[in-house]
């Protein structure tokens, strides 16, 4: 019998060959591929541009989409939680002593649905997390997003990679290879290859694995990682959506030499990791709110994207058009209610 590697995306489960097992593994996604990467990318705070030329995706206007079928954010930054980041042992070094959670540890990875993995997703998970060279949770974010975009970006991180790469501010090549299968390397000497072996609503788990060979070591490092990332959404007055993501990352190194550096360095790996997911929050915030207010501006930036293959695009137009017809009711109800509200005071 051939050995399969299991994904459940939304109560589905979709089963891969031991043939494709290697390409299972790569999918990325913008919070691991941070995380691992750990480079540290300088996003602008406005990306301001009106619609230029028609995109082959219908404008905003009109009320259709064209199968064969992008550009402007907005500004928008996050209200970030007061929570300081979680790490295991000393100065975010991680106890020696295998085996020994904290109680965060263990209701984080109990919350894990692994009776709905297949048992090769759950021995991925438990060979990592069951005695990781660093564990740490990353600052919370709240943030202003369409619930229906963030599930989106989360589940397709090649567009956000697409747009930092079309600014000119990411070196990050993707390549997706699979439903939930992205491979990815970021030009300084490192790959990475995440599976999304399990997602909801609420619930994105992935299991990672990466390779450092650039000119700061003398042979590769091999390192994996498992990446929880949980969601909540609370909807606003005016309609408008926060999220609220929580990511715990789990990281174990393969040589004994990578694993005692990683435990001594863990602090500094994690201010780097708690940027880049502070950033990438804001960064989803200001697409979220520029296809609200521009959505032809980001139908132009969806034609022009990089590393985007064409269904991908498809679907991001969608998502788009979606985005802005929730936020033009949204802001008819609101003005509605705003003017009813006037006419019962004059009464």
């Amino acid at each position: 019998m051939a050995n399969r590697t299991g994904h459940t995306i939304a109560g589905v489960q979709h089963v891969t060959t031991a043939s494709s097992a290697h390409a299972a593994r790569k999918r990325v996604t913008w919070l691991a591929l941070l995380v691992l990467l750990g480079s540290a990318v300088s996003v602008p705070d406005v990306v301001a541009a009106g619609p230029g030329g028609k995109s082959r995706y219908r404008s905003a206007s009109t009320g259709q989409v064209s199968s064969e079928d992008h550009a402007a954010a907005g500004d928008e930054n996050p209200h970030q939680a007061d929570d300081p980041p979680e790490t295991s042992g000393i100065l975010g070094i991680r106890k020696l002593i295998p085996g020994i959670r904290s109680s965060s540890e263990e209701t984080l990875l109990q919350s894990i649905p692994t009776d709905r993995l297949t048992p090769q997703a759950q021995q991925r998970l438990s060979s990592i997390t069951d005695q990781p060279s660093l564990y740490r949770r990353l600052p919370t974010q709240a943030f202003r997003c369409d619930q229906e975009l963030f599930l989106f970006l989360t589940r397709k991180p090649e567009t956000i990679i697409g747009i930092w790469d079309a600014m000119g501010i990411t070196k990050v090549q993707a390549t997706r290879v699979g439903p939930y299968e992205i491979s990815a390397i970021d030009g300084c000497g490192t790959t990475c290859k995440i599976d999304l072996v399990y997602g909801d609503q609420n619930l994105h788990v992935f299991v990672a694995d990466g390779m450092y060979d650039g000119k700061f070591t003398q042979k590769p490092i091999h390192g994996t990682g498992v990446f929880v990332f949980k969601s909540t959404y609370a909807r606003a007055a005016d309609g408008s959506t926060t999220v609220t993501g929580t990511l715990d990352s789990f990281i174990k190194f393969e040589s004994l030499g990578a694993d005692l550096l990683a435990r001594s360095l863990g602090g500094l790996i994690g201010k780097s990791a708690d940027h880049n997911f502070v950033e990438t929050a804001k960064f989803i915030s200001q697409i979220s709110q520029a296809s609200e207010t521009n959505p032809d501006g980001m139908l132009e930036l969806v034609d022009q994207l990089p590393q985007v293959d064409a269904g991908t695009k498809a679907e991001f137009a969608r998502v788009i058009i979606n985005v802005s017809q929730r936020y033009a009711q949204a802001t008819a109800d609101n003005r509605l209610v705003k003017d009813r509200g006037i006419t019962q005071t004059q009464r």
